[in-house]
């Protein structure tokens, strides 16, 4: 374990004012319950989870077919938890359904917008109406409880619409990026078996329209359990058409029979979401109609301080986790989304606030690899009554450094609305720790652990950290959202977070905690540098080049060396010409002669997958020397070829 004093730098930048703490969930929550503040809410909800979860569902008036009788069993030990034992649901019945029969079937559930303008909107009632229709096309399709479908679409309308047909008929959704290539489509289909792809035509992206049915076609062909390609004729582009195949999405929805909702028992898989690895085979994270939703409503609750009224955004793909988050946790509370289909800096670098202002989106959630491309823009202009419907802001995704941080506090969020720093991640259904709209903000930081989740920072030796020590982050408890494994591979699921230490979930996560209690994400464990015995995130490194004006991106990895043991290697994009010896001494100056880089190396881009997370262990790889294995979640990878390759031997 490595003592960390530089997360002391950090100074609070933001507080609520009496009113943002008074009219807050949280602060509402503990009134209610006679609780002091998050700290004691935290602690009793880890000691007394029969009382948590049962008030928690209470407000988010969450409803059973049939009740659960225990609210956890761990007699197969903590990996294998059973929730809401007994229970019969389904995230229809206590979402958009109870919230027609409360009156609220005129409230909008969904607004959708394409880059060109373009505008849909559905009401809980039209929306219900939709899924029903469609519901009743795949049963007429010889869709079922069970069934695997596959989810290949951009980010429109229809994706709520089938997600939720799926849902209502007990069939598993496997959703997918709307950019991945066939191969990592027939990856994803062939490993769940599913029996129906569903994708569109084409999309639209910076004016152009993209056709994506060839893409599905060509992995429906590598995936031979696929019998029926549902099309959404989106962009009305000419496309192959398959006849014994394919079906169009539209044609499906003319089907008026009143398809029941199937009760399902309380395990019964949602969908199968497949983490994006750079190497390896994805790994298909199940999750239940009473897990991942509960969780992502939970969180929306005490972090995002969601309401009703609130309409929200998250610049995501459904294929990423974020995208199922923000539908099913909005449906629980009954609230709006906004979803969007397009670039965020097309037609202008200020299309998002353009987009805030048109839709009154009051909870608006990006991650910081936006605000670090858009701030830069010469042509950003945020006026104050654009935004003058935000509340809350919203991250996830990696880690900050500074400088957009306060970009995006002060001049997105004008000074007003809190950054809802939030980390997590497929597997749990949501995060581990955030931020609260009732507590002061430091740059970059989280307040800590979510309600119902023991989180602990703990060194190799499984022992837990003091404040200023980095180590991993691990839960200690069960909790409600956690994956009920992967898909068909229990072993590896045992083995990817529950084998390093004895019922301690890694989850590998570097994390820190500065003398006030905030913590820090510093990067992946497995990224993680040791230079001359001491530990360090590369986001620390990141953050020192960061600090530099000249510097756009940065990334760090960690390389063998001989004395050392491991140097870091940092590849950077500049907005304006610097040398390398200026870099070097500005990085000096941050971390220390004895932690500054080895080598600075600019490049015109860093390599991201396609959610925006910069893939450090291939841009170590490549530079290495070693073989890079699949690239097919990467969104640029032409941009390697810039990364020099040194063999070591």
């Amino acid at each position: 374990m490595t003592q960390n004093n530089r997360l002391d730098d950090y100074r609070i930048e933001w507080r609520p004012n009496t009113k943002q703490i008074e009219d807050a969930n949280i602060t509402a929550f503990l009134s209610k319950h006679g609780l002091l503040n998050y700290d004691s809410l935290h602690a009793k909800s880890l000691k007394n989870p029969d009382w948590f979860y049962p008030a928690v569902l209470e407000e988010l008036n969450v409803r059973w077919y049939e009740k659960y009788t225990n609210l956890a069993n761990q007699d197969d030990g903590i990996a294998w938890t059973k929730w809401f034992e007994g229970a019969k649901t389904n995230v229809l019945h206590y979402t958009i359904e109870q919230h027609i029969e409360n009156g609220k079937g005129s409230h909008p559930a969904l607004i959708w917008e394409a880059e060109n303008g373009e505008t849909v909107e559905l009401t809980y009632s039209e929306l219900n109406d939709k899924v029903t229709a469609f519901a009743a096309g795949l049963k007429e399709l010889g869709i079922d409880k069970g069934d695997r479908v596959g989810i290949y679409l951009p980010p429109i309308a229809e994706v709520q619409i089938a997600f939720f047909a799926c849902a209502k008929i007990g069939a598993v959704v496997i959703p997918m990026f709307s950019g991945y290539a066939a191969d990592a489509i027939s990856t994803r289909l062939n490993d769940s078996g599913a029996k129906a792809l569903i994708t569109a035509d084409g999309f639209s992206r910076r004016g152009k329209q993209i056709e994506v049915k060839h893409t599905a076609d060509e992995a429906a062909h590598q995936s031979p359990t696929v019998k029926h390609v549902i099309v959404v004729e989106h962009t009305k582009q000419q496309i192959n058409w398959n006849d014994s195949q394919d079906v169009w999405f539209h044609d499906l929805l003319k089907y008026d029979a009143q398809v029941p909702t199937e009760v399902l028992d309380v395990d019964d898989p949602l969908m199968i979401i497949y983490t994006s690895g750079t190497t390896g085979k994805p790994k298909g994270t199940v999750h239940t109609h009473a897990g991942f939703p509960i969780k992502s409503a939970i969180d929306m609750y005490f972090c995002f301080d969601v309401k009703q009224n609130d309409r929200i955004f998250w610049l995501t793909d459904f294929g990423w986790m974020m995208g199922p988050w923000l539908f099913l946790g909005a449906a629980v509370h009954g609230s709006t989304i906004v979803f969007y289909e397009g670039s965020p800096d097309y037609p202008t670098c200020n299309r998002l606030w353009n987009l805030i202002e048109k839709h009154r989106i009051s909870i608006f959630g990006v991650a910081p690899t936006v605000i670090r491309s858009l701030m830069t823009s010469k042509d950003i202009e945020i006026r104050e009554e654009a935004v003058s419907s935000l509340r809350i802001l919203g991250s996830t995704g990696e880690a900050w450094s500074e400088k957009p941080w306060q970009w995006f506090l002060n001049e997105v969020g004008k000074g007003r609305c809190p950054i809802i720093n939030y980390s997590g991640g497929t597997e749990v259904s949501g995060g581990i720790i955030g931020c609260y709209p009732t507590m002061p903000l430091k740059p970059c930081g989280f307040h800590g652990p979510i309600p119902g989740m023991e989180a602990k920072i703990v060194g190799p030796d499984g022992k837990e950290a003091t404040n200023g020590v980095i180590g991993d982050m691990t839960l200690w408890k069960a909790f409600v959202g956690m994956t009920k494994s992967f898909w068909q591979d229990d072993e590896r699921y045992v083995k990817t977070y529950w084998s390093q230490w004895e019922n301690i979930w890694t989850h590998g996560d570097l994390v820190g905690r500065d003398k006030d209690g905030y913590w820090y994400i510093l990067g992946r464990s497995d990224d993680t540098l040791k230079i001359a015995g001491k530990r360090i995130g590369p986001s620390e490194i990141e953050a020192a080049l960061l600090s530099h004006d000249s510097v756009a991106e940065a990334a760090a990895i960690g390389v063998p060396h001989k004395i050392k043991g491991q140097v870091a290697v940092v590849f950077v994009t500049l907005k304006e010409e610097a040398t390398i010896k200026e870099l070097s001494l500005q990085a000096q100056a941050k971390l220390g002669k004895a932690l500054k880089p080895q080598e600075i190396i600019p490049i015109s881009g860093l390599p991201k997958t396609q959610s925006g997370k910069v893939a450090r262990r291939l841009l170590r790889t490549k530079y290495l020397g070693e073989p890079l294995g699949d690239v097919s979640t990467l969104s640029n990878p032409a941009i390697l070829d810039e990364v020099p390759s040194i063999q070591y031997n």
